[in-house]
């Protein structure tokens, strides 16, 4: 079984390196002469262990310089940091570098100290607004199934050699990266399957990172609390399709924000499409829905006369899509066609992994099916509901909440767009962070109430008391999908993060209302 690990993952060997000569290959000025050794790299004070390089960063409220006695108590042998924060360290018992944008090297930083740059696994990162996560749990099965040992970090866990890491960011910041992926070369690993954020991407967590393939799936209307627009959002996402990043591309082009960033990149692209996708007929290889049964999904995907022929444990073209992603990011690689075909056939039990919280079936055999999944957009919702209203034998009932402190001109429309697909809308408290939920609430319900579809609409804040208002309407053959929380174990309230399971509330809920598979 897997263990839970609380501290980031690091290498167990670790190799030591001198500062003086880490940061003369870095480019980074020291201001003393020392015979001081690093084996590794922290960017926080309270996960320093001995032998560390603090690097301390500027912060949005503190400087790290703050910081580096307590990193130095905890064993840091050095620091590296920008010019302000060498003014405020002033005199320190432990060498100090200086450069002027510490963040923009901490990911070569990083490379040297753990040596990632020499046998590292290969990567295999992926970016795009929806399926990220899905695609990195699709790729790490394929892998597996050809044989191979793998290592993942996505925005639901990190796992290297059986250990499972507890995750807060999508993407590690670059000294976790690395150390990861030590951490990973020293158990024999072969590939490292990444999901790529924006954020990531943006704020050079990625540095010193070669990918060997770099996938992208769809862009839409999200986190314009940090891009603005659709064109901004692309332009982030596209850094990691420059050849300082990545080898190689696959890039899906079932919308047009796909189809534009494969004609601007600079390296070799492979592009994927939807059999009925607007840009099919340029597409490398095009991926079908040949059967779904509401709990598995057969498909292939194809190009001239070769064939991948699978199945996942899941609904949804959207769904399809992830997995053929994934399936020719794998390809892309090296891997020949007629090996994954024959490791992913519906024979040997296709793709044989249930994503977590991605439009995930909990209810199990109960008359009522019940979902959660983790989309917070229109698009996602689009997808979700469309796919669930044609499995429905009744009516499908929307659970509807999203995340505080982010783009707020998205919840109109994604409460419009429940309305539009689904028979009862119940809008609710999800991840409020540090916003006023009802003006989450509101957002929400504006768009739905505008959509003047003929759909209920309910408010009721309280999510458990949702779910359950949302079972006890149900009836034998209804459909009930709760869209936010996913796998998510905790809601965000005023900075603190209180443990929650949206899985294990509808699961209780069918049981309280006597409909869960055991009832």
């Amino acid at each position: 079984m897997d263990s839970i690990v609380t501290p980031p993952p690091r290498p167990q060997h670790p190799q030591p390196l001198s500062f003086v000569a880490l940061c003369e290959r870095v480019g980074i000025s020291v201001k003393t002469d020392t015979d001081a050794t690093t084996t590794g790299v922290s960017i926080n004070a309270s996960q320093v262990v001995v032998g560390d390089v603090f690097v301390a960063l500027a912060g949005s409220v503190h400087h790290g310089a703050l910081f580096a006695p307590d990193a130095i108590d905890h064993g840091a042998v050095a620091v590296i940091t920008d010019p302000q924060g060498a003014t405020m360290l002033g005199n320190i018992d432990v060498p100090v570098g200086v450069h002027e944008h510490p963040r923009d090297v901490l990911g070569l930083i990083s490379r040297e100290v753990y040596r990632t740059g020499e046998s590292a696994p290969q990567v295999l990162a992926v970016t795009g607004t929806n399926g990220k996560t899905s695609v990195t749990y699709f790729l790490e099965n394929i892998c597996r199934a050809l044989g191979q040992k793998t290592a993942l970090s996505n925005s639901t866990e990190r796992r290297v050699a059986g250990e499972v890491f507890r995750t807060k960011l999508t993407t590690p910041e670059s000294n976790e990266l690395h150390a990861m992926l030590a951490l990973a070369q020293e158990n024999g690993v072969d590939t490292l399957c990444l999901e790529a954020s924006a954020q990531a991407i943006e704020r050079s967590r990625l540095n010193g990172l070669q990918v060997a393939v770099a996938g992208f799936t769809n862009l839409s209307h999200d986190h314009f609390e940090d891009y603005g627009d659709m064109d901004n959002y692309l332009a982030t996402k596209a850094q990691l399709f420059d050849p300082q990043y990545s080898v190689r591309a696959v890039i899906c082009v079932d919308t047009e924000w796909g189809t534009r960033l494969a004609r601007e990149v600079r390296i070799p692209i492979t592009t994927v499409s939807a059999s009925d996708g607007p840009s099919v007929a340029d597409a490398d290889w095009v991926y079908s829905v040949l059967e779904t049964d509401g709990e598995y999904t057969e498909f292939e995907v194809s190009r001239g006369g070769q064939t991948v022929r699978s199945r996942i444990s899941a609904v949804g073209s959207h769904m399809v899509q992830n997995a053929a992603v994934a399936i020719v990011m794998v390809i892309a690689s090296g891997q020949g066609v007629a090996d994954v075909a024959g490791a992913i056939s519906p024979e040997k039990g296709g793709l044989d992994v249930v994503i977590p919280g991605r439009l995930e079936k909990v209810s199990g055999s109960a008359p009522v099916a019940v979902y959660v999944d983790a989309g917070r957009s229109a698009d996602a919702y689009e997808k979700t509901l469309t796919t669930l209203a044609s499995l429905a034998g009744g009516k499908l009932i929307a659970v509807c909440g999203t995340s505080g402190n982010r783009d707020p001109s998205k919840r109109p429309v994604m409460g419009g767009m429940a309305a539009s697909i689904a028979d009862h809308v119940i809008i609710t408290d999800d991840d409020p962070r540090w916003e006023d939920p009802s003006d989450i609430r509101d957002g929400l319900l504006a768009g739905a109430r505008a959509a003047e579809s003929g759909a209920t609409i309910d408010e009721i804040p309280d999510p458990i008391e949702a779910i359950s208002h949302a079972v006890s309407i149900a009836r034998p053959g209804d459909v009930i999908v709760w869209s936010g929380p996913g796998s998510q174990n905790y809601r965000e309230i005023r900075g603190e993060r209180h443990p929650f399971s949206a899985r294990q509330e509808a699961v209780l809920a069918l049981r309280k209302h006597g409909m869960d598979s055991k009832g």
